[in-house]
């Protein structure tokens, strides 16, 4: 039941651990478990009571431990003692576990005692075992033949979308609250910090809780984005007013002292930053001021060690606008409508919150191009047209009812809509290749575990059960309309009343991106229904595919397989699922397909040269596994909330198509910038008052940015002034003939306005210093890996704070600066 784990074919060795499953869950062992409410008898070591057991419950003990020594090496054994919902009075469990330990070590058989895992494992290194060797991870788990737990992957996706859109919000805070000072009575980062961390409990982003603690974790993580938001909007003012010290970082509450008093009424008058939480129902009342008269600042920041140019698109209410960049000069911009469907979303939650809007007739998209600096921001400037001709390009969402193809352009691929099925059927890359590439949409009926064909097991929170490996169709008669413009084209395509879906390309991007709008989901059917989107090609994959292991490696996928083991086929679909933190992608060693996805999310590979995404999930029945409730979102609006409807789900994946030698580096570039997008920030003000006095920052060294095969990781102030700081790499052994490489990154570099005094190299935990840290050694089974063939690195390069970063490497800092 034990083994080394090796989960990265990059490292080796290097970070391999010990890894178990235990004999019983996390629970006792069957006749153990003392909580309050439990029927298990104590034990009575009074022979004067009628219900002395003491002889019996020492007995079953034993037999019990002996009867698990049978699958574990070693004489060594961890009892853990609770359990979900039974560790609720521990009075009632260390009055057993004390006579426990008493009486059967009087006995001798066994020796218990009350111990820690840290010990327990160094037991087991102390032991001299041999031990087998696992390699990769150990998805897809399954307690039954029918009971994969594939489902949660995608449940309660508005959830996990929060997360990480919230989770790239907290690197943007901690990156300026680190610039600007960090204050310990607020606003900070802590509470954001805080209600994230909760999340990642096993039945937080899972998506695995009852409603109603979903709903809390909702608002625990709303209540302190609050918070950050704070934050953010005061640290830009602060920055963006140019009349602090960068040389020396003052807290927040000691800049404004330093500001002029000129400044300090800009601050007050000109400077109100705001954001725009609400961007994806297409709603931000900063952007879609009257600017009659006034100027609207748009900062966008960019958290990541590269330089950035994309194409950003807020909000306006009027089409008649210029855009100019922080030097003044015009610069191109598209205008389109707000789409059908973005319009139905904003105003259903507009009602629902309360809050005003400006007619939706006169609400539209404005895209220009942004470039923005390494760990900096750039400003844009919008302003009303001064007569009838305005440079912003006017383009109107066209309804496509004539039988023809359509087709989108990006830099090095066209995307091809068939005329007869109205979705995406075939790629074009710039050397002429072209691929199949044709998407679908289609649903599951989640198994109701009632009759004796689905043995009992539904489909539910954490499991995949669909009553068949049909999945059914969702793609006739699909309405189309399109936008062609300089900076963007697009494809809008209704599917169905509660179904619609954006393709778009936009200048300058090699790759195509899908926005998704899913729900309400029907169940008038009294079907529970599990939406998933297929893209079927014409590459050879022969039942291999590629999924991400949080975001760094790329473990290879094999349908209906295990390396381990010998599988017997019993759920062709829910048991070749696998969790998407990052991205999938099919390789036939020629060309590359990649989806890459904004939150996590449930994939497959369930036919040769096919990939699908689970992008929704409502369902009917409980699953049996702990949550005692259907998956079966709502939300509820009118003016006592008291009009429910199935929760509507938006979100959007990329399309990249490349060679296989291009292929890497796209996508793993377009993780970064998909993982930590541009936050952007708004102020309006009068036309005298709108230009900020630094336009543009940077915190990095004039003209560095870092490597294309590093990724800043962790920039965040600590609570005794120092800087915890975490690089990586980001490509695996082999992974790409180039980048592949060491990298080299000089960590003052990073610091433009600072001088480093110290530095230590942590643990990737940030709890201990690297110096300290001693790894175990284990003699491991059939092991042919040569001691020495992974290096890791060390230390610095020279004299200086250049750092190594070998692929796959994370490396963590704490940095003093003076």
């Amino acid at each position: 039941m034990e083994a080394i784990w090796r989960g990265s074919k990059s490292f080796g060795p290097s970070a391999q651990i010990f890894a178990g499953v235990l004999a019983n869950h996390y629970e006792p062992p069957d006749g153990f478990n003392f909580d309050i409410d439990s029927t298990n008898p104590p034990v009575q070591d009074d022979p004067e009571l009628f219900d002395y057991n003491l002889e019996e419950r020492v007995d079953l003990f034993v037999q019990r431990a002996l009867e698990q020594a049978k699958e574990f090496r070693t004489n060594h054994l961890m009892w853990t003692m609770g359990d979900d919902f039974a560790y609720e009075y521990a009075n009632t469990w260390f009055k057993q576990l004390d006579k426990l330990v008493h009486y059967v070590n009087k006995d001798g058989r066994v020796n218990t005692f009350y111990s820690t895992p840290s010990f327990y494992v160094d037991m087991k290194a102390a032991s001299n075992e041999t031990w087998p060797l696992k390699l990769n991870d150990y998805f897809p788990y399954a307690s039954s033949a029918n009971g994969y737990w594939t489902g949660y992957f995608t449940s309660r996706p508005a959830l996990k979308g929060y997360v990480r859109k919230l989770s790239a919000y907290l690197q943007v805070a901690r990156q300026l609250e680190f610039f600007v000072g960090r204050k310990v009575r607020g606003p900070n980062t802590d509470s954001l910090e805080e209600a994230l961390a909760v999340l990642q409990h096993h039945d937080g982003v899972s998506g695995t809780e009852q409603q109603h603690v979903a709903d809390d974790y909702a608002k625990r993580l709303y209540i302190s984005s609050i918070e950050s938001e704070d934050l953010v909007n005061l640290a830009l003012q602060h920055i963006a007013s140019g009349r602090f010290s960068m040389n020396h970082t003052p807290h927040l509450e000691m800049v404004t002292s330093q500001v002029s008093s000129q400044s300090k009424a800009t601050l007050r008058a000109g400077l109100n930053f705001q954001q725009c939480p609400s961007s994806n129902i297409s709603y931000c009342p900063q952007s879609e001021a009257d600017l009659s008269g006034k100027t609207l600042a748009v900062i966008a920041y960019n958290p990541l060690g590269w330089e950035r140019k994309e194409i950003v698109r807020i909000t306006v209410s009027d089409y008649k606008v210029d855009v100019f960049d922080s030097s003044g000069n015009l610069i191109p911009s598209q205008i389109i409508p707000v789409s059908q469907a973005s319009r139905k979303l904003r105003e259903q939650h507009l009602k629902s919150i309360r809050k005003p809007a400006v007619s939706d007739e006169s609400i539209f998209e404005l895209l220009f191009e942004c470039s923005t600096p390494p760990l900096g921001y750039s400003t844009y400037y919008v302003k009303p047209s001064q007569n009838d001709s305005y440079s912003s390009e006017y383009t109107l969402i066209q309804e496509n009812n004539e039988n023809h193809d359509v087709y989108l352009q990006s830099n090095s691929a066209q995307y091809i809509l068939s005329s007869s099925s109205r979705l995406l059927d075939r790629v074009k890359l710039k050397d002429g290749v072209e691929v199949s590439l044709r998407q679908s949409y289609c649903w599951y009926n989640g198994s109701d575990g009632n009759t004796e064909e689905t043995r009992g097991q539904a489909s539910g929170a954490y499991v995949f059960r669909p009553n068949s490996s049909s999945c059914f169709p969702l793609t006739d008669n699909i309405k189309l309309s399109s936008v062609k413009g300089s900076l963007v084209e697009e494809v809008h395509q209704q599917l169905s009343s509660w179904l619609s879906q954006v393709l778009r390309t936009y200048k300058g991007s090699d790759h195509a991106e899908v926005e998704f709008t899913v729900g309400p989901i029907p169940i008038d059917d009294n079907l529970g229904k599990e939406i998933v989107t297929k893209f079927s090609s014409d590459l050879e994959s022969h039942k291999t595919f590629y999924t991400d292991s949080n975001g760094r490696d790329f473990i290879k996928r094999v349908r209906d397989y295990r390396s381990d083991w010998e599988l017997e086929v019993h759920e062709e679909v829910a048991g070749n699922y696998y969790p998407l933190n990052s991205g999938i992608y099919l390789s036939d060693n020629s060309i590359d397909f990649s989806i890459l996805v904004d939150r996590s999310m449930g994939g497959s590979s369930v036919t040769d040269g096919e990939l699908e995404l689970m992008l929704h999930r409502r369902l009917l029945y409980d699953d049996g596994k702990g949550v005692a409730e259907a998956l079966n979102e709502t939300t509820c609006m009118g003016d006592d909330f008291s009009t429910c409807e199935g929760l509507v789900v938006r979100g959007t994946f990329l399309l990249d198509v490349h060679s296989t030698n291009e292929s890497s580096f796209s996508r793993r570039n377009l993780i970064q910038r998909k993982l930590f997008p541009l936050q952007l920030v708004f102020s309006v003000s009068n036309d005298e008052d709108g230009w900020l006095s630094v336009s543009e920052y940077s915190a990095m060294k004039t003209g560095y940015q870092l490597p294309p095969n590093v990724a800043l990781i962790t920039l965040q102030e600590q609570h005794d002034s120092n800087l915890l700081l975490r690089l990586g790499h980001l490509f695996e052994n082999d992974e790409d003939e180039t980048w592949s490489s060491v990298a080299i990154v000089d960590l003052q570099d990073i610091f433009a306005y600072r001088k480093i005094k110290h530095v230590e190299e942590l643990s990737l935990t940030a709890n201990q210093r690297k110096c300290e840290m001693k790894a175990k050694h284990w003699q491991i089974e059939n092991d042919d890996v040569q001691p020495g063939s992974y290096i890791r690195s060390v230390g610095f390069v020279g004299d200086g704070y250049q750092i190594e970063l070998r692929p796959m490497e994370i490396r963590t800092f704490s940095v003093f600066l003076e």
